[in-house]
């Protein structure tokens, strides 16, 4: 018996009143007020005194928090109902915020990049600088990295309107979107978020009705799409221009705070296992009763290996196999379910996707998916593992608990593995434990082909988005070569419009949303073997790791941690071994079947 669980977040413990707040408006009214003040003293000319600039810095950091927990509640409000008004309003001020506060930062980084080198580097072997000199450093670095501080905050000005508008726009695609569902004798229109948990339709011939009209969905709605991809790109492109970049990556990898030898290494590594992907991309194919794969396929339970989980189930799961890993990270589990953290109902109206924020003035986060059984239980680990990650840093300066995309999906993973291994050893039938393999197996597909897909995707795109616009005629055809190549020609169909389905490709805070998901994958896979060879010290040993991420790059979090060489293919190779064992063990078990009967390929 599993105990029952609310399935709504609570918000009112932030602000009571959801988007029509009072507390919430004047919260931002005030931060707008001291956000405009600090900015006019960092508008003087003459480079201050280092009391005056330790004045400068508690501040920016208060400044930090305040904005981010006024970020979380304004996408939490936003993504429980975008139908909410109120909410969007909110989030266009909240561009408006979140750039006056860069703007800010800008002019408080031209004036260390204005210390002398000498002076720099005495004032950070004091407080408050020593506890964040690693951040300290980062920036002044990319400060002399950038035009002049004016054309900077020119760009962020024009951004909120331009570059974040048109992704405004997108969402406003994705909100009003409504697909038809057959249920029963009548239509039923279903939003995006909806729609995409029935994709794992068991029985083939309805998925594969169920894909089509997806597909056109997109199909519908893809020159709008299009137009907002297109000019996200080009903004990217003539920031660059101006800053002096002339490479797509170097944004993405200097935000993720890794080298492009680190990216190679690990992409050098993923193509090493494809033989092995391939196969088991085969092996689904003949226990599907078809000769290739369809996009659709990749995730579709076999038949009789489904199990619908219910979230009471899960939560009490998931708290139950986290424990055993370790007992801080079940107990801290236990407390986001029975706080409100999480918004798992299953309702209309909902944006789709999951994913965790934090509210760091509080100490607490907020989890938020759309749950529907089946495959949202490690959803569900997931995002909690994220939540983990931001407690563990809560005790930190406020600059030096902002990780990379990278590493932030290491806690998330590991989560993810520590549900996955658990549920296999718990298997009480040979179904079961093939449907845990075929899950496992998945997310090696999602990681090493679909994510792999996705990165040559945009790495072509921008490429000759420099020389025009580019038509989603055009997009289409990337997108299908670059999931063949990535799928290694194992698929009989491809997902065309998936460029337009996916947005991650629209977000204008982090591009390149794509190959972090492959390293944070590989590299909790490495963790966890870790943890396998020294489960004694390894919570403590986690949770240091964990506290680095956001003060170290990652080829140096590697090192102290783990002494392992992240620019060497090595860890990676070890790290993909144990995705490569799970296959294996699947295509073992399948042998025997595939040899005993003849099945019938379409």
């Amino acid at each position: 018996m599993n105990k029952p669980q609310r399935q709504t977040w609570d918000l009112d413990v932030f602000f009571p009143g959801g988007s029509d707040s009072p507390e919430f408006a004047s919260f931002l009214g005030q931060l707008e007020s001291d956000m405009a003040g600090l900015a006019g003293e960092l508008d003087c000319p003459d480079t201050p005194e280092e009391r005056r600039l330790a004045f400068w810095w508690g501040q920016l950091q208060l400044l930090q928090e305040r904005v981010r927990q006024a970020g979380a509640f304004v996408s939490c409000l936003s993504a429980q109902n975008l139908a909410d008004r109120g909410a969007i309003r909110l989030g266009s001020r909240m561009d408006g915020i979140q750039a006056a506060y860069k703007t800010v930062m800008n002019r408080f980084d031209a004036k260390l990049e204005g210390l002398p080198e000498a002076k720099f580097q005495d004032m950070l072997s004091r407080e408050p600088w020593s506890g964040a000199s690693f951040n300290l450093q980062e920036r002044r670095k990319q400060a002399k990295d950038k035009p002049a501080s004016a054309l900077e905050a020119l760009m962020i000005d024009l951004a909120v309107d331009g570059y974040h508008g048109w992704r405004a726009l997108y969402n406003t695609t994705v909100r009003q979107m409504r697909i038809p569902y057959p249920s029963g004798d009548r239509e039923e229109l279903l939003s995006v978020g909806q729609y995409a948990g029935k994709l794992r339709e068991p029985d083939r011939a309805k998925r594969t009705e169920l894909f089509r009209r997806w597909e056109r969905a997109w199909e519908e709605r893809e020159q709008y799409c299009a137009d907002a991809l297109n000019r996200i790109a080009g903004f990217r492109w003539q920031m660059y221009k101006h800053r002096g970049w002339d490479h797509p990556l170097r944004e993405p990898l200097e935000q993720n705070r890794m080298s492009e030898a680190t990216l190679k290494a690990m992409w050098d590594a993923v193509l090493e296992c494809k033989g092995t992907l391939v196969a088991y991309l085969e092996r689904l194919a003949r226990l599907n009763g078809v000769r290739k794969l369809a996009w659709h396929d990749l995730h579709a339970p076999l038949a009789g290996g489904g199990e619908s989980v219910g979230y009471d189930e899960a939560a009490g799961k998931i708290v139950a196999m986290f424990g055993r890993f370790s007992p801080k990270l079940g107990g801290f589990a236990a407390r986001a379910f029975a706080d409100g953290w999480v918004e798992a109902d299953n309702r209309l109206g909902k944006r789709p996707g999951g994913f965790c924020t934090s509210f760091p003035l509080s100490r607490q986060s907020r989890v938020f998916l759309t749950y529907s059984g089946g495959g949202s239980l490690s959803t569900l680990a997931h995002e909690l593992g994220h939540a983990y990650h931001q407690q563990a840093m809560m005790e930190l300066p406020p600059v030096s608990r902002k990780y990379a995309m990278n590493v932030a999906e290491t806690a998330s993973t590991l989560a993810e593995l520590i549900v996955g291994d658990s549920a296999l050893a718990e298997a009480d039938t040979p179904e079961r434990k093939l449907a845990l393999l075929q899950e496992k197996a998945g997310r090696a597909v999602t990681f090493f082909m679909d994510i792999h897909a996705r990165f040559l995707f945009e790495t072509r795109f921008y490429e000759e988005r420099k020389s025009g616009l580019l038509t989603a005629d055009r997009l289409n055809e990337l997108m299908i070569a670059a999931q063949e190549e990535a799928f290694c020609g194992a698929l009989g169909d491809y997902h065309p419009r998936f460029w337009a389905s996916k947005g991650h490709f629209y977000n204008t805070a982090v591009p390149f949303y794509n190959f972090p998901y492959t390293f944070g994958y590989l590299f909790a896979s490495g963790l966890y073997a870790e943890a396998q060879r020294d489960k004694e010290s390894f919570e403590e040993r986690y949770a240091a790791l964990l506290r680095d991420t956001g003060r170290m790059t990652v080829e140096n979090l590697a090192e102290k941690h783990l002494g392992a060489d992240l620019t060497q293919p090595e860890f990676w190779r070890e790290a993909a071994g144990l995705s490569v064992r799970d296959i294996r063990l699947f295509l073992e078990l399948t042998e025997a079947e595939v040899q005993s009967r003849s099945i019938e390929v379409n």
